[in-house]
Formats: C-alpha cells, sequence, structure tokens
C-alpha cells in the first residue's frame, strides 16, 4: 500500500473523533443504521434484498459509498434527476441551465464540465453514458420512480472499466409491489408537473410502470422546457424461484429553449436576461433504453446473472455562444447495445469466515454518428464535422471476499478492458483505426477491520483508466501514433462509526494521480482533445448522519478536496502548479427534519460551495461559490394524501455558473441559478 495511505490512516482515527464531536451538534441524521463491517452509510428507506446469493452487492465495495432511499428523493423540488445529488456527499453539481444542457453531477475533484466526465452512470446496472461519458440519460428518470441510488466514489470498485474513473452512480427504479401513486406539482416559473407510478405483483409476476411530463417556463426568459418519460418493466419469477427474467424499456423526449450566457454585469444586474442573439437557441433530445434480465441459482453456492441492452440517443442543439461567434447545430446520434454477467460463488470454507468469488465480463458496442453545422437562425450555412465511428469495449473482472474471521475483509480485485473501433471523417472520406490501448490491466485492494462493533477502519487502492472519447480516441492525421491510456491511481483510508444506535458517520482521506489525462476541446469542430499532464487529486471527507428520537433526523457533510496538475503538457506550459479548473476546494450540506405532530413534517437543508478558477492557468479570476438555504413542509391527511410545500433559495441568493471564452467573448460568461422559487406538491397513493 502506498506511503501516503498508510500515514493517512495513522491519522483518521483522531480526525474521525475530533470531527464527530465538533459537527454532532449541528449534523444529520441517517434515517436507517447500517453494520460496521463495511464502509457504506444509507440515508432513508431501501429496499432490502438477500444476499446470500446473487452478485455481491454494492455495499461490498470498502469505499466512500452512499445509498440514498426514494422516500427522501421523491418529494425534492427539482427539475433534473441529477439535482437529488445534492444530498449525498461529497457530489459537486454544475448546473448549465442551458436547455436540454441542464447540468450533471461530478465527485473526487473532476469538474462536470464535460472535459473529463469520470462518473459511470448506471440506470437499473445498465450502462448509460454516451460516447463522451456525459450522462443526459439521468434526465429520463424522475423522482416518483426511483427506489433508491447507490454513489460509489473511489478507483476500488472492479465491475465497471469504461468511464468508472472516479466512480459510479447506480439509480434503482422501482421493482415489484403493488402500488398506484401520483404526484402533482406546481411552483415558480410557471411550473408544471406530474407523475404517475404503477406496481402490480401477483406470485410470479411483477410489473412496474411509470409516466411523467413537465413543463416549465423558467427562471430565466427564453428558458421554455417541456419534457415526457414513460416506462414499463416486467419481471417473471416461477414457482419454485429457480430463475428471474424481466424487460425494462424506457422512453424520453424534452424540446427545449436555450437562455444562453451573459456577461458578468447582465449576469449580476440582470440575472433574467437571455440575449437577443440566443433567441434562436433550442434543443431537442430522445432517448430509449430497452434492456433484458437474468438471475439464477446454478446451484446452492453459485448464482449467475446477466443482462443485455440496447440505448438510443438523438439529439439536436443549436447554440451561439457569444454575439460574435457563430450560431452552431451539434447533432448527436448514438446506438448502444452490449452485455454484462457475473457468476458468483460462495462455497462453505471451513477454515475462513465467509468466503465468496466473483467474475463478471462485459461487452459494450456504440455506433455513433457527430454533426455540426454553421447556422443563422437555425438554418444551416455550412458543415463543420461529420464523423461516423465505432466504439467498443470488453472487459472482465475477478474479485474475492475473504473474511479470514468476522472482524476482518479483505477484498483483492483484477479487472483487464480492451478498446476497438474504427473512424470516418465524411467530410473527407478519410478512415482513422482507433488508438491500441493494449491490454488495460486495473488491480485493485480493499481491507477492513473492525475490531469492535462501535467502527470499522477500511483503506483501498486501485487503477482506473481514461480514453480518449470522439476523434481523440483515433489516429486521426497528423498523429500517427499510438496514444496509452491515462491510468488513475488512487487510495483511501478512513473510518466508519456507529458510537449509539441513533448516530452513525465517516471520515476519510483520499488521493487520486492519473498520468497523461485527457481534457476534450468542448468548442472544438474536429472533437479532439488536449493531453492536461499529469494531475493529482486529493482531499477529506467527513458525514454524520443523527436521528436522536423519533422526531428527529439531522445531516451534515463536508469535503474539502484540492487538484493539482504536476506536469503539464507542452501545449500548455504555464499551468504547472495550477490547480485544475472548475473544482471548488469545500463542498458541504446539511440539514434537519422534524416531525412536529404526527401529520405535519418541518424540513430545513442548506448546501454550498466555495469559488473555482475558470481555466487550467488560473489567471480569469474565481467564480462559482454559492451558500443556498431551502425550507419545506409536507402535511399528511391520511395514509393516502400529502400535500408538501418547498421554499428554495430562501434568502434569494444569487448563483451562478461560469466559464471562460477563449475565442468569442475572451471573457468570463455566466449562467444564473434560479432565485427564490416556490412550489406545491400533492402526493396521493389510490
Amino acid at each position: 500500500m502506498p506511503a501516503y495511505l498508510r500515514t493517512a490512516r495513522s491519522v483518521v482515527p483522531v480526525l474521525a473523533i475530533t470531527c464527530a464531536a465538533t459537527l454532532c451538534p449541528l449534523s444529520q441524521a441517517i434515517a436507517q443504521a447500517v453494520p460496521t463491517d463495511n464502509s457504506t452509510l444509507t440515508l432513508g428507506a431501501v429496499t432490502v434484498s438477500g444476499t446470500s446469493s446473487g452478485p455481491l452487492a454494492t455495499s461490498s465495495v470498502l469505499s466512500s459509498v452512499d445509498i440514498l432511499g426514494g422516500d427522501i428523493l421523491e418529494k425534492m423540488p427539482v427539475a433534473y434527476s441529477w439535482e437529488l445529488f445534492n444530498r449525498a456527499p461529497g457530489v459537486m453539481l454544475t448546473g448549465f441551465n442551458q436547455g436540454t444542457t441542464s447540468g450533471k453531477l461530478s465527485f473526487r475533484g473532476f469538474n462536470g464540465e464535460g472535459e473529463v466526465n469520470a462518473v459511470k452512470l448506471l440506470i437499473d446496472g445498465i450502462p448509460s453514458n454516451t460516447n463522451d461519458g456525459n450522462m443526459p440519460f439521468i434526465d429520463s428518470v424522475f423522482p416518483l420512480d426511483i427506489d433508491s441510488v447507490e454513489v460509489v466514489r473511489g478507483t476500488s470498485d472492479p465491475r465497471y472499466g469504461l468511464n468508472n474513473i472516479a466512480g459510479n452512480v447506480n439509480i434503482n427504479t422501482r421493482s415489484g409491489g403493488n402500488y398506484n401513486k401520483a404526484r402533482l406539482r406546481y411552483g415558480s416559473f410557471n411550473t408544471r408537473e406530474v407523475q404517475l407510478a404503477k406496481g402490480i405483483e401477483t406470485s410470479n409476476w411483477t410489473q412496474n410502470y411509470f409516466f411523467a411530463r413537465q413543463q416549465v417556463d423558467g427562471y430565466r426568459e427564453h428558458a421554455d422546457t417541456e419534457r415526457y418519460s414513460f416506462s414499463g418493466k416486467w419481471f417473471y419469477t416461477p414457482d419454485d424461484g429457480s430463475y428471474r427474467l424481466g424487460l425494462s424499456a424506457r422512453h424520453y423526449e424534452a424540446d427545449a429553449q436555450e437562455a444562453g450566457y451573459l456577461s458578468e454585469a447582465d449576469a449580476r444586474q440582470h440575472p433574467r436576461l437571455s440575449n437577443d442573439f440566443n433567441a434562436s437557441d433550442k434543443g431537442t433530445r430522445r432517448m430509449n433504453q430497452l434492456s433484458v434480465h437474468f438471475d439464477t441459482d446454478l446451484a446452492e453456492t453459485l448464482a449467475w446473472s446477466a443482462k443485455t441492452y440496447l440505448n438510443t440517443f438523438d439529439d439536436r442543439r443549436w447554440t451561439q455562444y457569444w454575439r460574435t461567434s457563430a450560431q452552431q447545430e451539434r447533432d448527436a446520434y448514438e446506438t448502444q447495445y452490449g452485455a454484462l454477467t457475473s457468476l458468483t460463488w460462495r462455497p462453505e470454507v471451513d477454515w475462513l469466515h465467509s468466503f465468496a468469488l466473483e467474475g463478471g465480463s462485459d461487452v459494450q458496442k456504440q455506433n455513433n454518428r457527430s454533426e455540426r453545422y454553421r447556422t443563422v437562425q437555425r438554418v444551416r450555412q455550412a458543415q463543420t464535422r461529420d464523423q461516423d465511428f465505432d466504439f467498443n469495449t470488453v472487459g472482465a473482472y475477478v474479485q474475492a471476499e475473504i473474511e479470514p474471521f468476522e472482524s476482518l475483509k479483505i477484498v483483492p480485485a483484477y479487472r483487464v478492458d480492451k478498446i476497438s473501433g474504427d473512424f470516418t471523417n465524411q467530410l473527407t472520406g478519410q478512415t482513422s483505426d482507433i488508438n491500441d490501448y493494449g491490454l488495460i490491466k486495473q488491480p485493485k485492494l480493499s481491507v477492513v477491520y473492525s475490531p469492535w462493533k462501535y467502527a470499522s477502519l477500511y483503506a483501498n487502492w486501485g487503477r482506473t483508466f481514461q480514453v480518449g472519447s470522439g476523434a481523440a480516441a483515433y489516429k486521426v492525421p497528423p498523429r500517427n501514433e499510438d496514444l496509452q491510456p491515462s491510468i488513475n491511481e488512487g487510495g483511501e483510508t478512513g473510518m466508519k462509526f456507529t458510537p449509539a444506535s441513533w448516530v452513525d458517520g465517516r471520515v476519510a482521506y483520499w488521493r487520486q494521480d492519473a498520468t497523461g489525462e485527457v481534457s476534450r476541446r468542448l468548442n472544438d469542430p474536429s472533437g479532439e482533445s488536449d493531453n492536461v499532464g499529469e494531475t493529482r487529486r486529493w482531499g477529506y471527507d467527513l458525514q454524520v448522519n443523527l436521528h436522536p428520537d423519533e422526531r428527529t433526523e439531522v445531516w451534515a457533510s463536508y469535503s474539502w478536496q484540492y487538484s493539482k496538475i504536476l506536469e503539464p503538457s507542452s501545449a500548455l506550459p504555464q499551468s504547472k502548479g495550477k490547480e485544475i479548473d472548475h473544482v471548488p476546494h469545500h463542498l458541504w450540506n446539511t440539514g434537519i427534519s422534524y416531525q412536529a405532530t404526527q401529520a405535519l413534517q418541518l424540513t430545513a437543508w442548506m448546501n454550498g460551495q466555495t469559488n473555482y478558477y475558470l481555466e487550467r492557468e488560473n489567471t480569469q479570476g474565481t467564480y462559482g461559490g454559492y451558500v443556498l438555504m431551502n425550507i419545506g413542509a409536507t402535511y399528511t391527511f391520511t395514509e393516502t394524501l400529502s400535500v408538501d410545500l418547498q421554499l428554495k433559495n430562501l434568502t434569494d441568493r444569487y448563483y451562478e455558473y461560469a466559464w471562460y471564452d477563449p475565442d468569442g467573448a475572451k471573457d468570463s460568461l455566466h449562467s444564473p441559478g434560479d432565485g427564490r422559487a416556490s412550489y406545491a406538491g400533492l402526493t396521493v397513493d389510490f
């Protein structure tokens, strides 16, 4: 284990006790205590299934794992589901507020700019990133359809390869049960939303259906949005329970205007403004997901799980960044298909307390088309990009969960990935092979030691990888030599503590180093990338959850993170020793929920971050810091009817997303966030 982890491990117990004592009076309550023989924290009610068979659970990943229950997510006042992650510790949200390009989440010192997309997104275990690593598929899942969300931070999870640079997020939608639920919401900016969910469960069949439609006029001018989603899940289990076979389908459409970016002065003085030159900017998006799931116990100690899927992504966007820039039409068409499978063996080993061995593999294939045009009022003037490319990954892993005795668990793992594909520039007819990245080898090791029932010490180390996306993954002339993958080597050491049944928490130190990090050129017609160089990210995370009595829950999390470019590429030598752009040093969220009466629940929460630099030379100032306060109340009339009121941005605090435009404005550009807003919701079980 690296020396920095050994050093950090020696101070973690002291930090844990000190920080817990400091934050407990104002900290957050977890709704559900969890065992100390792992590093997972759970908030809210989560559907629990047995782990004596089937794949190893996410809680087996001995890293910073957080599981959020659907009951705390379904009534949160959000426009898009990526905003739900402001409840997840250590997660940064980037709100572009540009129509269908609304925003995204990131963590572990990686920003949400789209330059390095470091989080693997899965929906019901199905890979759901686009080719560039972005996560628009998250918009197709609405809060009422979510059963739980799993957030895995770090480099020690071997189950996934591509996009799993800093960790992964899995959104589990409702499965099984008998229910009929409806949620209606109306609020500021003429927000109108309806969500309908239905579950049917019989002895052999489960059926789950969901529909949502949302219309919002938007806080800013020229920001109207309309979107809808519907899905169905059908699963069959025979009387003897020997297997489970299911089909899942989801469709999503969105049509949204783009308000564009403002100068700093206009953003501060007229935050609701949209520039005249953005009057024809808009986007349309259609997404589909279809998957088949199969699980069975081949023997008493052997379980097999398999999934196959098809994703389609159809995205058209017209955007103009500045008055001196041309409007662009950006079209992306992606067809993704593949399969994932795992085999889990849990034999009885006399000389071990417990043992499990799991092997898995996955194939992910993409057929992609990327087109760009220079346009005026959405009328094409010239084509600037026409790229057709295949991008395929094949990966395999093996991991063991070894418990020599009850208080010690060791999880060694190894993963290998192979990349293939080809690229055609349809404007020139030129074809290019993909970089021969070779076998991308990723060893991993995790350990948790629980010497007493009140706490566990854990540590992990592992490697993940990054390769180019779009044209950057191929040997496009003048480049004719194979590039190597960027290897991310990371580790974490921490302590999870549960000193009493009403409190738990976790404190951790982490670090992640990358070789040859690749950054996408977001506004480049060729779709190429820049070599950032050798980078380092590190930080501390602290979480405390309290539920001191049956009526009160309190939560708090704080993340301190730092980033540095150790050895820059020759293209930007001035960035040596500077910070990576759009990475705030501090992230936090805290809140309290109080059951004032049997019918009335009151909630208050706050989240914030500090400023960040806009570019890698750190010369254009810092922006983006905020503290947002929110309050809410829910009144339950009957077991089947409740009404909730939410007030977001209570103090009407100005906040924004900002970036530096080196081409058009040659200055910072700003997208103001929503001002004070109120929402009323009605939830009915029928």
